[in-house]
């Protein structure tokens, strides 16, 4: 088959996305199929005739020896100067990308937050009538924002951290703290990979929490800091795969701790009792329909030290797809390698 897939664009999560995409071409490559490496943003540059075979040959194949690869640097990267390094364009889709999937059997979505993430890219994809990975718009919007899917969480009896939305125009720090007190985790509310969260125990730490959550998005999500086990839990074709344990060597789970090596220690299938792992995998079922995922996804809980309940913190519908990467450990818990796991994806994209 021919696979196009799209990675990068404008999103804090640029470098996720790039990382898992080049590595999903190389995995759909060793399973034979032509891929085309595209970057949503980018696009292709005025020299390519789009009505020419130019964009034909941005498929390769196995046989031509490629391969694709990037490194996640320790900080998320610096949005403005690529929009500078391409004419202030702030279109979020560049020239040639919507020509170049027409070609395709299918897009494999390799991008993680913003239009890639929120069911803006999907909602395009759909008008085109081109086939995708993942979930459609709607699930997309619903899983992105977080306050929307945490108050459809609190409706449907799953349990969540109590939050509450933060303005700093004409909200207080008093009203947190009469509110949830502290201490509480300070995020934006449609971001992934841990951009713009910070743990505030105390009122010393507030300040740079807010500046840090504002540099993405002008009203912030205050959610009660739960204290006990972080676990994740994939979703693939309906059945809920091993939980795993996330277990940060230093600090919480942050964006540095996600993506840089042997900062944090994985295990899976989950140190759990069987009842316990019954439970958070009927929870996850529970989390993907209400929030009508596709055909993958993956939640995230704590387990409460206290009360020793599961709290559910969000659900990612385009989770990270290196071969390290949550999912993936999972689905290869239950024998599906990695390359195994992005042909399936794709496969199910065309059915």
């Amino acid at each position: 088959m021919k696979i196009v897939v799209l990675a990068g664009g404008i999103s804090p999560e640029r470098d996720v996305s790039l990382c898992s995409a080049s590595l999903i071409s190389n995995a759909l490559l060793k399973k034979g199929h032509e891929v085309a490496f595209v970057d949503v943003y980018t696009g292709f540059p005025k020299s390519v005739d789009l009505e020419s075979a130019d964009l034909k040959s941005s498929f390769v194949t196995k046989e031509s020896g490629k391969t694709f690869s990037y490194k996640i640097p320790e900080t998320e990267p610096d949005l403005e100067a690529l929009i500078a390094e391409n004419g202030d364009r702030r279109e979020l889709i560049g020239p040639g990308v919507i020509e170049i999937c027409k070609m395709a059997d299918a897009v494999f979505l390799g991008c993680h937050g913003g239009m890639g993430e929120n069911g803006r890219l999907q909602a395009v994809l759909d008008c085109f009538n081109i086939p995708y990975t993942g979930s459609g718009y709607i699930g997309c919007s619903l899983a992105m924002d977080k306050n929307l899917s945490k108050t459809l969480f609190s409706k449907s009896d799953i349990p969540t951290p109590k939050w509450m939305l933060f303005d700093p125009s004409k909200d207080s720090m008093s009203d947190v703290i009469e509110t949830l007190g502290f201490p509480c985790a300070v995020k934006p509310t449609g971001c992934g990979s841990s951009c713009g969260v910070s743990l505030v125990h105390n009122e010393a730490e507030w300040k740079a929490a807010i500046e840090y959550s504002t540099k993405y998005e002008s009203i912030c999500l205050i959610e009660e800091m739960i204290k006990g086990r972080e676990f994740s839990v994939g979703v693939l074709d309906g059945e809920a795969l091993p939980p795993i344990e996330i277990r940060p060597k230093q600090g919480f789970y942050d964006y540095k701790n996600k993506y840089q090596a042997d900062a944090t220690e994985e295990i899976c299938p989950a140190p759990l009792p069987q009842e316990k792992t019954k439970e958070v995998q009927e929870l996850t079922l529970a989390v993907h329909r209400l929030l009508r995922l596709g055909n993958y996804s993956r939640v995230d809980f704590i387990l409460s030290e206290k009360d020793g309940k599961f709290y559910c913190l969000e659900a990612n519908n385009l989770p990270g797809m290196t071969p390290i990467s949550l999912l993936p450990q999972e689905a290869l818990a239950v024998g599906i390698s990695y390359e195994d796991l992005c042909e399936r994806l794709v496969l199910s994209a065309v059915r």
